[in-house]
């Protein structure tokens, strides 16, 4: 069976991510036609429905669209670096670090902003401490990467623990929420939303090499693939875009998991293609788990990494099943 071609499937992603953009700015506590949505982004449209959209629920849409577009991205490009379908942007420990400079933040009772800033720096952090281990005398292979990653995040979860054991019960619960990904107090999303472009405008020059080095390193080399330049330029980009992910929603799994997945499972794997559907997939999947998330019991409003694990485990279960080795 013949696949579509590229642009047919690049098309029909970004309908379904425009789709799930109509529905996130629509839905809520005040249902909003898509006339008043339409009024309120393009015609300047007043009232208390045009502040809602614009205010309010334009840069919650954004924050998650972009977040779910970081993670998918940076989970395509750990599956090539460490030539594992099982990786995802977390495995390296980069959320261990992340949380551990948010929480520390929220411990003290620092301002959001700087929290924001102490959750990027604790990634930055946790991606430095890694590649320094991992690389160590210089011998640089997958597996000392991936255990190191995991002795590292295995270091913050306990950092975590400790610090969710000293918080008052006033903050615990903004805590665990941004735990387990919280995008309500998402009102910046716009240098994140540079950095995903950037990192996409970066990448996609590399996609040609990255088809052959996902075949092998020796391929790779053998073919005139410059390999250890590869390899940094992947492992430091998504660095970066994990960073910027969880700094923006908090921690949110399964999405830089099961997206590539999908998207390799339904269009194959040429990461021409699969780099940019991986970004709209993942995009479009978080903009509507979030959605769901604060409407299913409103006005009460659910963390959206519990919806994504919702999604995630039952879908990671069924690839799993249709390809047990």
């Amino acid at each position: 069976m013949t696949r579509p071609p590229v642009l047919t499937i690049l098309a029909a992603l970004v309908v379904a991510a425009a789709l799930a953009f109509a529905w996130a700015l629509s839905a809520g506590d005040l249902p909003i036609s898509l006339g008043e949505v339409v009024g309120a982004l393009f015609r300047g449209a007043d009232g208390m429905a045009a502040d809602v959209v614009r205010e309010l629920r334009l840069p919650r849409a954004v924050a998650v669209f972009v977040c779910g577009g970081l993670l998918a991205l940076a989970g395509a490009l750990m599956q090539v670096l460490l030539r594992n379908p099982l990786a995802d942007p977390y495995v390296l420990g980069i959320s261990g670090g992340a949380a551990v400079g948010a929480l520390l933040a929220m411990l003290i009772g620092l301002a959001p902003w700087v929290v924001d800033a102490a959750a990027f720096g604790g990634a930055l952090a946790a991606t430095l401490l890694v590649f320094g281990l991992a690389h160590g005398d210089g011998s640089w292979t997958q597996t000392r990467l991936l255990l190191t990653g995991v002795i590292v995040a295995a270091g913050c979860g306990a950092a975590v623990t400790l610090i969710l054991s000293l918080a008052t019960d006033t903050r615990l619960q903004s805590m665990l929420f941004w735990l387990m990904g919280d995008a309500s107090g998402a009102a910046r999303p716009w240098p994140a939303l540079v950095v995903l472009l950037v990192g996409l405008a970066v990448v996609m020059p590399f996609a040609r090499d990255l088809n052959v080095l996902a075949r092998g390193e020796i391929a790779a080399q053998a073919l005139g693939v410059r390999v250890q330049r590869l390899r940094y330029l992947l492992y430091l980009l998504a660095s970066l875009l994990t960073a910027a992910a969880v700094t923006l929603v908090g921690s949110v799994g399964f999405v830089g998991l099961i997206v590539p997945h999908l998207v390799r499972f339904a269009f194959g794997n040429d990461q021409r293609l699969l780099l940019p559907a991986s970004l709209l997939a993942g995009g479009t999947l978080l903009t509507v788990a979030d959605t769901a998330a604060r409407t299913v019991i409103a006005p009460a409003q659910l963390p959206v990494g519990v919806l994504t694990a919702l999604i995630g485990v039952p879908v990671f279960l069924f690839l799993l099943s249709r390809n047990p080795r």
